[in-house]
């Protein structure tokens, strides 16, 4: 028999991606042994320690076995984390170490939203591509340079390294892993009974822009000021490169460094992020919040927030304000 095992690092992390993918897991695999007459994996809880508490002692979660116990697994999820990644990560190196000696040995791993910090420690991300939680991504980037984020993806597939979004987005995960380890028939199935979307990609919609300023070069920051402060005015990168007296090339390379943006490509997120405000908030149309961004032309507008949201500003507008629609 294949097994699963779903890691209960030490220390007060997440509860409900451990709660939430064990049921899951477990009802796929009654589902597959109602078809099939036997069961396909094993599924256990895995730590350090014989019992982990939660939420200041009022849940606490007895890990079926030890890693010491588990020689072979053939999938390896790790939960989501609380902030402190630097005290989980310390606290929890002998996991680490047998998560990069069981992948070594043939496992897949997963890791939940910000489990992703525990699997990039071990050294298994360098060079691939993961996603996690948008408001960490700054935080994700820092720690781990060597690791190609892609925040906009909901879920990444690379080398049998599996990574998804933020939050409750590691259901749509585990919907995958069930695709991928019992087959498409037992995750439809499961999206039914659990009533989680099937095949989702992307979670831009759900990204809140708040720039990147967790950098130290000053003269960019206030480049970032400007375009914030500027919105309505179509802004020429030239002319605010000549503004701080700096190169273009120069202030480009400068921009990408400290913000992980072109200067363009900051603008247009600037811009787009109080274009969705807009549209939460008030009954304004398409045509007077473009303006009110410093977009003249709809159809450009249209492809710059589709690219920024991953939706139309019309599909935007009508999901997040009720108003809008009456």
């Amino acid at each position: 028999m294949k097994h699963i095992s779903i890691l209960v690092p030490d220390g007060e992390n997440n509860l409900s991606s451990i709660v939430g993918a064990y049921k899951i897991l477990s009802r796929a695999n009654a589902y597959w042994k109602e078809k099939n007459k036997k069961e396909l994996y094993k599924i256990e809880l895995v730590g350090l320690s014989e019992k982990v508490d939660f939420h200041d002692g009022l849940f606490s979660v007895k890990p079926h076995t030890h890693i010491i116990g588990v020689t072979k697994t053939d999938l390896i999820i790790i939960p989501s984390l609380n902030h402190n990644y630097q005290k989980a990560i310390t606290g929890n190196e002998p996991l680490i170490k047998w998560i990069v000696s069981q992948y070594k040995n043939g496992s897949e791993v997963a890791g939940i939203c910000t489990g992703v910090f525990l699997l990039a420690s071990s050294g298994l991300l360098e060079g691939k591509t993961c996603s996690t939680h948008w408001a960490f991504a700054e935080q994700f980037k820092t720690m781990f340079p060597k690791v190609n984020l892609q925040t906009d993806r909901l879920i990444t597939d690379q080398s049998g390294i599996y990574t998804n979004g933020g939050a409750y987005s590691f259901l749509n995960l585990i919907i995958y892993l069930i695709e991928k380890h019992f087959d498409r028939q037992t995750a439809i199935f499961c999206s039914k009974i659990f009533q989680i979307e099937l095949d989702r990609q992307s979670q831009s919609a759900f990204i809140i822009f708040s720039g990147q300023k967790a950098h130290s070069d000053d003269v960019m920051k206030k480049a970032q000021n400007y375009i914030e402060n500027n919105l309505k005015e179509k802004i020429s990168i030239e002319a605010l490169a000549s503004k701080f007296a700096i190169g273009r090339r120069n202030f480009d390379r400068r921009f990408i460094k400290a913000t992980g943006n072109t200067p363009v490509e900051y603008a247009q997120r600037v811009k787009i992020e109080a274009a969705k405000k807009s549209f939460e908030t008030s009954r304004k149309n398409i045509n007077e919040v473009m303006y009110e961004v410093g977009y003249s032309d709809l159809k450009a507008f249209r492809e710059v927030f589709r690219k920024v949201s991953g939706m139309s500003p019309l599909e935007y507008r009508n999901k997040y304000n009720k108003e809008a629609l009456s």
